[in-house]
Order: C-alpha cells, then structure tokens, then sequence
C-alpha cells in the first residue's frame, strides 16, 4: 500500500480537478494511474472523488495500490449458502472474509468464491475508462456489503435484472430489513432507542470514522438497537439498519459508550476477552426477492465465537434486564 500527500499551496489561485492537479505535479501520478490504482482519495479528511475541484489550502490524502491484476479469478473456496435460485444467492459469510476485491485483497473474496461456484470465467479488469465502471468490474453480484470481521447474511445477485431490483431496495430501504447482533462493553441509558447522526471520516484515523450532530457534515445514519440483556458492564445488543453507513453500527455503538467487544478500531483490548475478534453478526434478512409478491425472511445461527463469550459471561456475571425502556 502506498500513500501520497499534499497541501495546495495557499497562493494557488486556480480550480481544477484533482486528478488534473496532482497529474501537473512533478512528483504527481499521472490519470490513468489513479484512476486503476486508487483506494482512497481524503480531501481536508473527507472521502472526494477524481473529479472534486481542489484550492489553495487543501490537504490532499491518496492510497493506492500498484499491484491491480488483469482478472478477477474464480476460486474454490467453500461457502455456507443459505438460499439459491436462478437470480439470487443468500450467504452467511464467514468472519474474516472481505466481500469483494478491492487494494489489498485481489484473492479470497466472496466474489472469488461466488464466480467458480457459478462457473464464472474470470472477469478482466479495466484499467482505464471511468471510475465506476471499473469498481463495478470488480463488484459482480455485490448489492451490499458486510465488514470483512462481520460475519452473517448477505444477499448477492446472479445477473444484472436482479442486481437492480435489490440495489433498489437497498437504496430506498423499502421492503427489507436488516439485523445484527452485537456483544458490547458498557451499559445503554435506554434499553431501547434510535441512534441518528451524520457520519463523517475521522481527520486523525484513516480508517476509522466518527458520529457527528452537524447536519451540514458527512452523511446521515440511523440506527435502532434493543438491549436484551446485560452482564456485568457488557451488553447483548439487537440493532436495525435504517440506513447502510461503512462502519455504521460500530461508529454508532461506540457514540453510544458502548464499543462492540473484539473491535480493534473502535474499541481497546479487552483483558476479560484478549482473544475475542469482532462481536457483531448479521442474523437476519427481511427482503423481497425477484418475482415474489412477498418479502423472504433469511436467518442464521448464532456464530460459535457469541456462544463462547455468553458462556463465559454468565459465569462471571448475573444476568440483568434494563427496565428504563426507550428514550
């Protein structure tokens, strides 16, 4: 992985493009080069695309990687499928698994294991053309996404029709919805409640992203969570996207004072659990597919890693229920 970083000079008095600008450097990438190999463009801390008009004063951040292959390769990687049919196939993707390539992880994707259990021909990469149309070569199928340490449900499509009709809902958040379970460290004020913010990157964490009131910033997120039981200061919680955020339940459980157990961005080692890794699952599913006239519901099993930390939990804590229901 490779960084770049730059402030424009305070006496620049131009407005160009980005790309345009950091191609005219001397030391700058030329357009074609960031527009394959690009990962992550932060202008003052905020994600911005090739085409955002920089001025004097801006700090620009790029990521990128060299290293983008010819082909997306179909792999045999076994998949814990839940439901197929000719548009749609229902995984419950394991925790550690990222959902599709992208710079850092070209192999071993959920997109590599779908292509050669479809039997998909590789899929060749662009490296040149538009900034969507060469992420979406990248993204088959790919209608949402779930943290590569977030294990649960996801629902992929099988050909363009249906990619659209799911995308739409997604968009809308009509007809769906989605659940997680999560272990947390500290104790809502509510047993019930909705959590809404904007979320913004954080300027000082590259990779990690922050809750915020301001309306004028980032983008805005909405979250409801029940707690349904407690033990000691950790929480078991049950949370509902009203809106699809990257980090959003971790950004927004940690606005809460209540990081989610095993989150190495968000959260501190543990010393009750040092070994635990990411307590949040996607355990259900509510969507219409295509050619129904009613929504399917998609469930999974609780992950072995919830059932050990439970386990030790009740052993070391009585279990209690919060009684102050809702904000």
């Amino acid at each position: 992985m490779h960084y770049f970083s730059i402030k424009v000079p305070s006496n620049y008095t131009e407005t160009q493009r980005l790309d345009t600008y950091i191609a005219s450097l001397p030391n700058g990438m030329n357009r074609s080069k960031l527009k394959s190999g690009v990962s992550e463009i932060l202008v003052n801390g905020k994600s911005r695309k090739l085409s955002f008009k920089v001025k004097a004063g801006d700090q620009i951040d790029i990521r990128w990687e060299d290293s983008i292959p010819d082909d997306i390769e179909a792999q045999d990687i076994p998949l814990d499928i839940i439901y197929e049919d000719n548009n749609v196939c229902v995984v419950n993707k394991a925790q550690g698994m990222v959902t599709h390539p992208a710079c850092g992880n070209w192999t071993g994707t959920l997109v590599n294991a779908l292509l050669y259990h479809w039997g998909r021909e590789s899929i060749p990469q662009l490296k040149d053309g538009s900034e969507k149309e060469m992420i979406s070569r990248r993204r088959p199928g790919i209608v949402h996404r779930l943290d590569k340490e977030t294990s649960g449900i996801i629902i992929t499509a099988k050909n363009r029709d249906a990619e659209e009709f799911l995308q739409t809902q997604f968009r809308k958040r009509k007809n769906m919805t989605k659940e997680y379970i999560a272990i947390c460290y500290g104790r809502p004020t509510f047993r019930k409640g909705i959590i809404k913010t904007q979320i913004i990157r954080d300027p000082k964490h590259r990779r990690r992203f922050m809750a915020v009131l301001d309306e004028t910033q980032g983008k805005y997120a909405e979250t409801a969570y029940t707690c349904i039981a407690c033990y000691g200061q950790y929480s078991l919680m049950v949370l509902r996207l009203h809106t699809g955020r990257t980090h959003q339940i971790r950004v927004h459980m940690k606005y809460l004072n209540c990081p989610i157990l095993g989150d190495d961005i968000y959260f501190k080692k543990d010393p009750n659990f040092p070994k635990a890794t990411l307590m949040l699952h996607a355990r259900k599913l509510k969507i219409l597919l295509p050619g129904k006239t009613e929504p399917t519901i998609f469930t999974s099993k609780t992950p072995e890693r919830f059932i050990q930390v439970e386990t030790r939990l009740k052993k070391m804590y009585k279990k209690t229920i919060m009684v102050r229901r809702e904000k």
